[in-house]
């Protein structure tokens, strides 16, 4: 055999080898790749009646001194974003940035924000409410708290009639208010409308943090979020139950979402 046969030869036999242990080295490399720190933070909203925790079917007043007991409380939040101190900004993936915190489930008020970028937070901004993109989105983009289908009836966030989202939803009795079994209901939505203008109840705030909230491997802050519901009634409007026991989409409900912002406070940050 001559020289070149045998040279080309053994370079037959030694490929496979040499291809075998490139491609082990690589699969080697991808299986010790450090992956990224996983982190989060927890928002924990505690609803209260001025400086007291909200009690369900316990007596209040509003800001005209009117009696009420609240029986059904609930809210959303969405499109959650964080500011460090930096200045550097982290908004929540859209997808998973849609709450509904309901008074009468207490699970529902911890929310648990993943995968947020290392480092300390001074500002967070959100949404009470659905923005009108998700609003009028396809009904495959609308699951979690946001499909419509697995509401139960007492807690239904969506009008089918208006084909829009309850922001924020509010029901219960007041002696001052002349029907035969008493009650309110504040049913409070509109997106700004899809095919003509129509009322905006969409709400955004903006909260300074009251101390850094360290966002770091190992450690999860907690902001605690106080949201009064008495301000539903009192803020750039004093509301009268009596002369008001129904609103929802109104030109009025507009005067109810300018005092909900309001509701929100954050008293404290837990580093842990």
């Amino acid at each position: 055999m001559n020289s070149g046969l045998l040279k080309y030869f053994v370079f037959s036999s030694l490929l496979p080898v040499v291809l075998c242990l490139t491609a082990c080295s690589e699969s080697a490399k991808e299986a010790v790749k450090p992956q990224e720190p996983q982190t989060s933070l927890v928002i924990q909203f505690d609803n209260v009646a001025g400086g007291d925790d909200l009690q369900l079917g316990k007596t209040y007043q509003n800001g005209v001194s009117e009696d009420f007991q609240i029986d059904l409380f609930q809210y959303f939040i969405s499109n959650v974003v964080l500011t460090t101190k930096e200045g550097k900004v982290f908004t929540v993936p859209q997808d998973s940035s849609y709450f509904l915190i309901k008074e009468n489930r207490p699970a529902t008020q911890k929310v648990k924000i993943n995968k947020v970028p290392v480092g300390d937070y001074t500002q967070i901004k959100f949404t009470i409410g659905i923005d009108s993109l998700r609003n009028t989105a396809d009904a495959s983009k609308r699951g979690g708290v946001l499909d419509v289908g697995t509401s139960h009836e007492d807690e239904e966030m969506y009008w089918d009639w208006n084909s829009g989202y309850i922001f924020v939803k509010m029901e219960g009795t007041s002696p001052q208010i002349n029907t035969p079994n008493r009650r309110f209901l504040y049913h409070i939505g509109g997106f700004g409308g899809y095919r003509s203008r129509t009322i905006n109840n969409i709400r955004t705030k903006t909260l300074a943090l009251p101390a850094l909230a360290t966002v770091a491997v190992g450690k999860t802050p907690i902001i605690h979020m106080k949201v009064d519901a008495l301000k539903m009634f009192t803020g750039k409007t004093n509301v009268s139950l009596a002369a008001n026991p129904s609103v929802m989409f109104s030109n009025f409900s507009v005067q109810i979402a300018d005092n909900y912002v309001e509701m929100f406070t954050i008293p404290k940050i837990d580093n842990q």
